[in-house]
C-alpha cells in the first residue's frame, strides 16, 4: 500500500510501500498521479534497480514520452537518458536552476530519475516549488507580470555538450519557444512562475534593459531558499517531479566521482 509522507513545508514527499522494479498498474499510477499533483515532487525509497524497459513503461502510464533533443539515447531504449558524470565529464546535467527542456514548444509534464551510481559524499539535487514563487509576489507585481511571455532558448546550452558522449549535432537545430510568463497548471488550474535561468533569454513585450531587470529579479526571487528543498539520494532512489510547477537543480559538489543514472520524461502541452 502506498505510504506519502510529506518532505518539508516547501514541497515534496516520500513514497513508501511500491516497488516500482516490478512496475506500476493504473491504480498505482493514479495514486501516484495524486500525490505528484499535491506535493510537486516525489521521492520513491527503498527501491531495487528498475530495468530500461519497466522504467519506460511506468513513463507512458503518465503519457507519450518526451524525447530529449539534444543528449544521446540508451542503445534499445531511446526513451531513456542516462545521467552521468564523472572524472573525465567537462559538464554535468542540471547544474543551474531550470525546469527541463522549457525550450520545447510543448515541454515535458515531467521527470522520473533512478540513481544507481552515487557518490561517497555529495550530488544531491535541489527543488524549488514556483506556485510558491508566485504566491508571495507583491500584488502589482503580479498584475505587471499577467499576459507577459517570455522566449526560452537552447542553442547555448545544448550546442557541442555531448561531444565527450558521441553526439555529433552538426547541422542540428535546438529548440526555442515562447512561453507566459506565468502558467496555469492545467490538472491543478494554480498559477505558477515559469522562467529559468537556464533557458529563459528574453521578456518579449519589454525592452532589453527592463527585461534583464525583471528577469534577473524573477531568477532571484525563484531560487529563494524559501521556496526550496534539497534530496539527499541514496543508492536506487527515484524522483518524480513536476516540470509544470517545480524547478530542480542537480549539485556537481563531487568531482572527480561519479554519479549516475536513468531517466525518462513524460511529454506536456503549451503552457498557458
Amino acid at each position: 500500500m502506498l505510504k506519502v509522507t510529506r518532505f518539508a513545508p516547501a514541497l515534496g514527499a516520500e513514497i513508501r510501500g511500491i516497488d516500482l522494479s516490478c512496475g506500476l498498474d493504473e491504480a498505482g499510477a493514479a495514486a501516484v498521479r495524486a500525490a505528484l499533483l499535491e506535493h510537486g515532487v516525489l521521492f520513491f525509497k527503498e527501491q531495487s534497480e528498475i530495468p530500461p524497459d519497466v522504467q519506460v513503461q511506468i513513463g507512458r502510464r503518465f503519457g507519450t514520452l518526451h524525447m530529449h533533443p539534444a543528449a544521446p539515447q540508451m542503445p534499445g531504449h531511446p526513451e531513456v537518458f542516462v545521467i552521468h558524470a564523472h572524472k573525465d565529464s567537462k559538464v554535468a546535467n542540471g547544474e543551474f536552476w531550470h525546469s527541463d527542456v522549457s525550450c520545447d514548444v510543448e515541454p515535458p509534464l515531467g521527470t522520473i530519475l533512478q540513481i544507481h551510481v552515487l557518490p561517497e559524499i555529495g550530488g544531491d539535487t535541489m527543488f524549488a516549488n514556483m506556485y510558491a514563487a508566485y504566491d508571495a509576489l507583491s500584488a502589482p507585481i503580479k498584475k505587471m507580470l499577467t499576459g507577459l511571455t517570455a522566449t526560452h532558448e537552447s542553442e547555448h546550452i545544448y550546442r557541442g555538450r555531448y561531444s565527450d558522449r558521441g553526439v555529433d549535432d552538426r547541422g542540428r537545430q535546438y529548440p526555442s519557444a515562447v512561453h507566459p510568463v506565468i502558467r496555469t497548471h492545467p490538472e491543478t488550474g494554480r498559477p505558477a512562475i515559469y522562467v529559468n535561468r537556464t533557458f529563459t533569454t528574453r521578456i518579449n513585450e519589454l525592452t532589453e534593459s527592463e527585461s534583464d531587470a525583471v528577469l534577473t529579479m524573477l531568477f532571484e526571487h525563484c531560487e529563494h531558499v524559501d521556496f526550496q528543498i534539497r534530496f539527499r539520494w541514496q543508492r536506487n532512489d527515484v524522483a518524480f517531479w513536476d516540470n509544470r510547477c517545480v524547478m530542480h537543480r542537480a549539485i556537481w559538489d563531487y568531482w572527480p566521482n561519479e554519479r549516475k543514472g536513468r531517466r525518462v520524461t513524460i511529454a506536456g502541452d503549451r503552457p498557458r
